[in-house]
C-alpha cells in the first residue's frame, strides 16, 4: 500500500506531498501522514518553511465522509493536528487548485499562507450533509472573510471562485506558478507568521445571528443551521471555545438522522454510475457533434445542455414554422440566462452559434449522438427509429428521450439495437438534474459508458434503469397516484392530500401529487395512463385512474386551462368545486363509500408506502441495480426532500417490518383484488431478515 502523505526536501523547504486519489480526501491515513510529515518538518530546522502540496486534479477536495459511518468516528486527531500546523514557528504555505472543499479547505486556513491557481474555487459545503465544518471551520473562515460572508458561504455550502477568494482575503496570491509563488509568500511571512485564530472576524455581528437564528427557524428539519447559527457567533469570542463549542456541534450532527440521509444521498449518487459488468478502461464511442429530434419544450431543453458544454447541436424539426418556434424558445432560454447573470452576452451568443436547424432528417448523417425527444407516441418513436437507424453513420448513437416506453421496441425497429438507448430528462431539462438512461436488452456497453460519460460532462446525475413501463421514476410515481386518485374517490380533497405530502413533519415535498398533476399537465399524465391500459399492459378494471381520465376528457388540465386538481387565479391554487363534484359522481358510480375517518398517517402511509413496495419489485425484477439508485432518482428528479434520504431510506427509517404490516392492513381494510396491496417478496424477506432495503443490491 502506498502512503498518502510523502515529505519531501526542495529548494530548503519541507514539502508535504498528498497523494490520495481521487479527491485527496482526508482520511485517517492522510491525516496520519501530515502529521508524520510535520513531524518531519519539525525535527529539521535547517529548513525554511513547509508548504503543503497535492497531486491529481485537486487539492484536498473533502474530509473523510466514509468515516463518519464508523462507531466512534472523532476529528479530534485532525484537529489537534491542525492547531498544531497553525502554531509553527516558521512558514506554512497551502498550494491550492481544483476545488478546495471542506476539510480541504479548514486545512489551507490552518496554514500562515494560501495561493491558489486561476480556476480554484473555495468553500465549506458540509450543510449539504447535514453537518457544520467540523476542524474550525466555523472560527477560522469568519477571521478571514467577516461574519456575513461566513454565514453565507457555509449556510449555503456554495463555493467561492479564486478571485472573490482574494477579494476577501481567504487566499493571498492567485498564480500559475504554485510552487515558486509559495516559496515567495512563505519567505515574505518568514519573520512572523500570521496565525488565523489570532485575528479578530469583522462585520455586523448581532445582524448575522439574527439572520442566522431566523433562517434556522424556517427550516426546523435542518439541526444543522441551528448549530451553525449557535457555532457562528462563538467566533467573536475565545478561540479554544469557540473550538470546543464546534467539535460539540459537530459532534452531536453525525449520528443526526438528517445528515445520516444526506450523507446516504451523496455516496448513492457516486455509486449509481458504477455499473456492473461494465470494464474498466473501456474505450468510449466520440462525441463532437449531437443532433436533436424534435424542438419542443422537452427537445430544445435538452439540446441546450449539449450547446452549453460547447458541443455543436444539430437540430430537426418537421417545418420551418415548428423548427422557428424551436428555435426561438432556445433564443429566450439563453436571454434568461444572460439575465439572471448564468452568461454573459458573448458566452451565450458563442454557444447559440454552435446550433444550426434542419427540417431533413439527413442532417443527422455526421453526427455522433441523436437525441430523439418527440411527444410519447410508439407509433411516432418506432418510425423515426427506422429511419434514424438507416440515416446515422456507423457507430453514432440513437437515444430515444421518453418517459415511460418501451426502449427495446424502439431499438428493435432502428435495425441497430446495440447502438440504442433510451434517456428520461426531466423538465426543464436544461435545469433539472436527474437523467435516467435506459438500458435496452441489446444495448451495447460502450453506447452505455459513453452516454454515462455524457451525462457528466452536462453535469446531470444519471442513475441507469433496465426497460419497463416508466422505468424507474414513474413506475413508482403511477401507484402514488393511484392512491391519491383513489383518496379523493373515498371523499378527501385533493389540498388535504397535498398538504400531508408537503408538511415537514410527515414527508416535506415541495408539491404534493395533485398540484404535480396540475403543473405537469393533467393531460400529459392521461394520454400515458390511457396509452399504457391500451396497449393491454395497464391494469384492464374501469375504476383505474379514473379521475385522471375523466379529467382529461372534461378538459380539466391543470394550470394550463385554468382548471385541474385546482382553480387557478394567476398562480394561485383554490378548491374546485366542479373537480370535487365530479370526483363525487365517479365515487358514486363505482359504489365507493365516502369516509371521514381518514388520518393525516394513513394518508402518507397510502401515498408512501406503495412506492416502497414497487421499489422493491422494480429491484427484485432488476429494472434497478440497487435500493440507493432509487433514492438518487425521487431526490434528483421527483422533488423528494435530500433530508428524508429518498423513499427507501425513510422505508428504512419508519422500518420494513412496519411498513410489511400495513400493507397487509390496508390490503385487508380495503380489499385487494386487484393485487394493489400484494407486498412484494424481496420487502417482505428483507423486513423479516431486518435488512436494509436502501443499501440492497443485486448479486
Amino acid at each position: 500500500m502506498t502512503h498518502p502523505v510523502t515529505f519531501l526536501r526542495e529548494d530548503g523547504f519541507g514539502i508535504a506531498l498528498i497523494d490520495n486519489p481521487p479527491v485527496n480526501s482526508l482520511d485517517p491515513a492522510t491525516t496520519d501522514g501530515l502529521i508524520a510529515a510535520l513531524t518531519a518538518f519539525e525535527s529539521d530546522p535547517a529548513l525554511k518553511g513547509l508548504i503543503l502540496r497535492c497531486t491529481g486534479r485537486t487539492f484536498v477536495a473533502g474530509g473523510d465522509i466514509p468515516g463518519f459511518d464508523v462507531p466512534g468516528y472523532s476529528a479530534a486527531a485532525l484537529n489537534d493536528f491542525l492547531i498544531r500546523l497553525e502554531g509553527q514557528s516558521r512558514p506554512v504555505v497551502a498550494e491550492l487548485f481544483g476545488s478546495v472543499l471542506g476539510g480541504g479547505l479548514e486545512l489551507a486556513m490552518a496554514c500562515h499562507g494560501r495561493v491558489a491557481a486561476p480556476g480554484t474555487r473555495l468553500g465549506l459545503p458540509e450543510i449539504t450533509l447535514g453537518l457544520i465544518p467540523g476542524a474550525q471551520g466555523t472560527q477560522r473562515l469568519p477571521r478571514l472573510v467577516g461574519f456575513e460572508k461566513a454565514w453565507d458561504m457555509m449556510s449555503t455550502g456554495k463555493p467561492i471562485a479564486a478571485a472573490e477568494a482574494l477579494d476577501r482575503g481567504l487566499i493571498d496570491r492567485i498564480t500559475d506558478d504554485l510552487s515558486g509563488a509559495a516559496r515567495d509568500l512563505a519567505l515574505s511571512l518568514a519573520a512572523a507568521p500570521p496565525r488565523v485564530s489570532a485575528r479578530k472576524a469583522a462585520g455586523d455581528l448581532a445582524a448575522v445571528t439574527a439572520l442566522a437564528q431566523a433562517e434556522a427557524a424556517k427550516k426546523p428539519w435542518s439541526p444543522a443551521l441551528a448549530a451553525l447559527a449557535r457555532a457562528l457567533p462563538a467566533a467573536a469570542g475565545d478561540y479554544a471555545a469557540g473550538q470546543a463549542l464546534e467539535a460539540a456541534e459537530f459532534a452531536a450532527l453525525v449520528p443526526s438522522a438528517s445528515s445520516r440521509a444526506l450523507r446516504h444521498v451523496f455516496k448513492a449518487e457516486r455509486a449509481a454510475t458504477r455499473i456492473p459488468g461494465l470494464p474498466d478502461g473501456l474505450a468510449l464511442r466520440p462525441v463532437q457533434s449531437v443532433g436533436v429530434l424534435g424542438v419542443g419544450t422537452m427537445g430544445a431543453g435538452i439540446a441546450m445542455n449539449f450547446a452549453l458544454v460547447d458541443l455543436p447541436v444539430t437540430l430537426v424539426e418537421t417545418t420551418p414554422e415548428a423548427l422557428a418556434r424551436g428555435m426561438e424558445r432556445i433564443d429566450t432560454t439563453f436571454a434568461q440566462l444572460v439575465k439572471r447573470g448564468r452568461l454573459t452576452a458573448e458566452a451565450a451568443a458563442a454557444k447559440r452559434a454552435r446550433m444550426t436547424g434542419s427540417t431533413d432528417l439527413a442532417a443527422f448523417a455526421t453526427c455522433d449522438v441523436v437525441v430523439e425527444a418527440v411527444f410519447e407516441d410508439m407509433a411516432l418513436k418506432l418510425d423515426l427509429a427506422a429511419r434514424l437507424g438507416a440515416i446515422c453513420k456507423p457507430g453514432a448513437i440513437i437515444a430515444s428521450n421518453t418517459s415511460t416506453l418501451d426502449v427495446d421496441r424502439i431499438a428493435a425497429a432502428s435495425g441497430r439495437p446495440g447502438d440504442v438507448l433510451g434517456t428520461h430528462f426531466f423538465s426543464p431539462a436544461h435545469i433539472m438534474r436527474l437523467l435516467e438512461i435506459v438500458r435496452g436488452r441489446e444495448t451495447s456497453a460502450d453506447v452505455l459508458a459513453t452516454w454515462l460519460a455524457l451525462a457528466r460532462r452536462i453535469g446531470k446525475t444519471a442513475v441507469v434503469s433496465g426497460v419497463c413501463y416508466g422505468f424507474i421514476g414513474n413506475r413508482m410515481a403511477e401507484v402514488y397516484m393511484r392512491e391519491a386518485e383513489a383518496m379523493q374517490l373515498e371523499g378527501l380533497s385533493p389540498a388535504r392530500i397535498d398538504g400531508v405530502v408537503e408538511n415537514p413533519a410527515y414527508l416535506g415535498m415541495a408539491m404534493g401529487p395533485n398540484r404535480m398533476l396540475d403543473m405537469a399537465g393533467v393531460d400529459v399524465g392521461a394520454r400515458t395512463v390511457i396509452e399504457w391500459i391500451a396497449g393491454g399492459e395497464g391494469p384492464q378494471h374501469p375504476g383505474y385512474r379514473i379521475v385522471c381520465r375523466t379529467m382529461f376528457a372534461e378538459g380539466l388540465h391543470g394550470q394550463k386551462t385554468g382548471q385541474g386538481y385546482y382553480r387557478y387565479q394567476g398562480r394561485d391554487a383554490l378548491d374546485n368545486p366542479a373537480q370535487a363534484e365530479m370526483v363525487a359522481g365517479l365515487a358514486a358510480g363505482l359504489g365507493i363509500a365516502r369516509r371521514k375517518d381518514v388520518s393525516d398517517q394513513e394518508i402518507l402511509e397510502r401515498l408512501l408506502f406503495p412506492m416502497v413496495n414497487e421499489a422493491a419489485k422494480i429491484l427484485d425484477e432488476g429494472i434497478a441495480l440497487r435500493g440507493s439508485d432509487v433514492d438518487v432518482v425521487w431526490t434528483a428528479g421527483y422533488g423528494f426532500p435530500a433530508w428524508r434520504g429518498g423513499p427507501l431510506f425513510m422505508a428504512d427509517e419508519i422500518g420494513l417490518d412496519r411498513i410489511v404490516a400495513r400493507l397487509d392492513h390496508y390490503a385487508q381494510v380495503l380489499g385487494n383484488d386487484h393485487g394493489d396491496w400484494t407486498v412484494s417478496p424481496l420487502l417482505r424477506r428483507l423486513a423479516a431478515e431486518g435488512g436494509r432495503i436502501s443499501g440492497w443490491q443485486a448479486g
